[in-house]
């Protein structure tokens, strides 16, 4: 199992309970530890953000001038010798979860923790947008670590 370190940030102004906090960290520590080493030592932060801030960071580097759920961005530092590899960052809209949610038909929390994992993902390689296959193996993975975690579409 890697050594994950998950940081967490709330820049939304909407409150997160602090159990929602404890799940959407385990989410990312569940998807890191799926795919790495036992001796890896990880670093990823979670920043829960607005629609404003999220577009921002859409538009800056994506070119996509819009709102969206959440953004990953990778950092896979493999420089620093002896030090903790710095997987990247996430970022989630707290708005659009609150919607999707509701649109899903499961808890806040759920989609939060579906987010993450996604996001862990793509912060390991994984990359839905390269075609079928490898969307689908994505899926299977999300699935696969949020059962494990007892976090279900129910839940």
């Amino acid at each position: 199992m890697a050594k994950t370190k998950v940081y967490y940030r709330n820049e939304s102004g909407v409150s997160v309970e602090r159990a929602v906090i404890a799940d959407l960290k385990r989410s990312v520590r569940a998807a890191v530890d799926r795919e790495l080493e036992n001796d890896t030592v990880c670093e990823v932060c979670i920043t829960v953000c607005g629609e404003e801030r999220i577009r921002e960071l859409n538009a800056g580097y994506r070119g996509i001038d819009r709102v969206t759920d959440v953004l990953s961005f990778p950092m896979d530092d493999f420089d620093i010798k002896g030090g903790p590899r710095m997987l990247g960052d996430i970022f989630i809209c707290i708005e659009r979860a609150k919607a999707q949610s509701k649109e899903y038909g499961h808890s806040l929390r759920r989609e939060l923790c579906f987010l993450c994992v996604h996001s862990a993902l793509h912060l390991l390689g994984y990359d839905h947008e390269n075609g079928e296959d490898e969307r689908l193996i994505m899926e299977k993975l999300q699935d696969e670590i949020l059962d494990s975690l007892g976090i279900t579409r129910e839940a």
